[in-house]
C-alpha cells in the first residue's frame, strides 16, 4: 500500500472514484461497520479506504465524513426563497451562512428575467428544531438580512434525497430506475431524551484523525451508552425513519485543490402538476438517477403553481438541460401533465449541516440576545 505521504488526494484518482462512488450516497441507513461495508462493495482493503478517506478528508477533497439524519422527521423546516435587494444579496448570503446555525443549504440562484420568482434571487434550507417557530425564525432572519420578502415551500413529501456526484458523472439522460421510489414522509417524531443523545453523537462530523477502527466506539461513550446499547437505540431510530445515510461529502461547485471539480452546474427544476397528481409526478421524477432531490413542495403564484421541484447536478450544462428535457418527455408519456416548468440555476453556494437540537436553539437565541421562549410556536 501506498505510504499517507504519496496517496493521491484527488477525487480524479481511479482508486479515490472507485471508493466514493459508494461513500458518497450508497450507505443508505445506520451502518455499524460504514468503513468495512464501503472496502466491500468498492472492492477497495480495507486499510487502504480508511487511510484515503482520511487523506482526502484531510485535504478537504471530502468536505465532511458524518452520519446524515433525515432532519424532516426532526424539526420543521422549509426551502426558503427570499427576495433581497440586490445590494444587500452577499451580506444576506454571508449572514446565512456563517450566522445562522440553522441554514443549511444556501445558494444564489437565478432564472431569466420576468419568469415567476425571478425576483427571489437568495434560496436556503432552514430547519428550526422542535417546539420552536420556524415562521418566527425567518422572520427574525429576514430582519437582520434586510429580506423585502420570502417565500416557505416545506415539503409534503420527498421522493429522492442522497448526493453522489462522481457516480452521477456516467449517467446517460433519461436514465432511470425500474421501481419507482418510496415517498418519505415529512411529519416530525417525539424521541426520548436517551435518543436526543444519541443522534447527537452521532450527527457530529468525523475528524481524520479519528476515520479508523471501532468508529462509533466513542461516540457510544460520549452518549454514556455501551456500545450494545448505542447501536440498539440507533438501529430503532434507523427502523423509524430517522437516520439518513453515512456519507463522505464533496465539495459541490468549488475546485479542489487540484483544480478539479465535483460538479459546475446546479439546476433547481420546477414542474407544475394538475393536484392530485402530484405523488405520481414525483415518483416518475424520482426514478431518473441523475436527481439528488425531488420532493413535492407546493410553491404557489409567485412560482407559476409549481409543486415538484428536482435537483441535478453536472460538469456540462448542456448535459444537465439534456437530463431535465428527457425526465420532461417521461412526464408526457406517463400522460401526466406539466402546466409550467422553469430551471433554477445555482451560482455562489455553501452548504453545512442545519442543527436539530433544542438546546442549540435556546443556546443561539441566548447569543442572538433573544429569549427563546418567545421564539416558541
Amino acid at each position: 500500500m501506498a505510504s499517507a505521504t504519496t496517496i493521491s488526494a484527488s477525487l480524479n484518482d481511479p482508486v479515490n472514484a472507485r471508493i466514493l462512488a459508494i461513500s458518497e450516497d450508497r450507505l443508505q441507513g445506520f451502518q455499524p461497520d460504514p468503513l468495512s461495508e464501503i472496502a466491500t462493495r468498492s472492492g477497495v482493503p480495507l486499510d487502504e479506504v480508511t487511510e484515503r478517506i482520511a487523506v482526502m478528508l484531510a485535504a478537504v477533497t471530502i468536505r465532511r465524513v458524518r452520519q446524515t439524519l433525515l432532519t424532516t422527521r426532526l424539526a420543521a423546516g422549509a426551502l426558503i426563497a427570499w427576495q433581497v435587494p440586490h445590494d444587500r444579496l452577499d451580506g444576506a448570503f454571508e449572514y446565512m451562512f456563517e450566522q445562522d446555525t440553522f441554514s443549511g443549504h444556501v445558494v444564489l440562484r437565478s432564472t431569466d428575467a420576468g419568469l415567476p420568482g425571478a425576483q427571489y434571487r437568495l434560496w436556503t434550507t432552514v430547519k428550526v428544531p422542535q417546539g420552536y417557530s420556524l415562521a418566527k425564525h425567518c422572520a427574525y432572519l429576514a430582519a437582520e438580512t434586510g429580506a423585502i420578502g420570502y417565500k416557505l415551500l416545506p415539503a409534503q413529501c420527498l421522493f429522492v434525497l442522497g448526493v453522489g456526484h462522481v457516480r452521477r458523472r456516467e449517467i446517460a439522460p433519461g436514465e432511470k430506475a425500474d421501481v419507482l421510489p418510496d415517498v418519505l414522509a415529512s411529519d416530525v417524531l417525539d424521541l426520548t431524551p436517551t435518543e436526543w443523545r444519541v443522534l447527537e453523537a452521532m450527527k457530529r462530523e468525523f475528524r481524520p484523525e479519528e476515520i479508523g477502527a471501532e468508529l462509533w466506539a466513542p461516540r457510544a461513550a460520549e452518549a454514556s451508552l455501551s456500545l450494545d446499547e448505542f447501536f440498539a437505540v440507533a438501529r430503532s431510530l434507523d427502523e423509524r425513519g430517522v437516520i439518513g445515510r453515512f456519507s463522505t461529502f464533496l465539495e459541490h461547485v468549488k475546485p479542489h485543490a487540484d483544480a478539479a471539480r465535483a460538479t459546475q452546474y446546479n439546476g433547481l427544476f420546477h414542474w407544475a402538476v394538475p393536484e392530485g397528481r402530484e405523488v405520481e409526478a414525483g415518483r416518475e421524477v424520482g426514478r431518473h438517477q441523475i436527481l439528488t432531490h425531488a420532493y413535492w413542495r407546493p410553491a404557489g403564484p409567485e412560482f407559476g403553481n409549481v409543486n415538484i421541484m428536482g435537483v441535478a447536478h453536472g460538469l456540462d450544462k448542456g448535459i444537465v438541460l439534456a437530463h431535465k428535457a428527457a425526465i420532461d418527455s417521461h412526464l408526457a408519456a406517463c400522460a401526466i401533465p406539466v402546466s409550467y416548468t422553469n430551471v433554477f440555476w445555482g451560482g455562489r453556494s455553501e452548504i453545512k449541516p442545519s442543527e436539530v437540537m433544542p438546546s442549540a436553539y435556546r443556546a443561539w437565541c441566548e447569543k442572538q440576545g433573544i429569549d427563546p421562549e418567545s421564539m416558541r410556536e
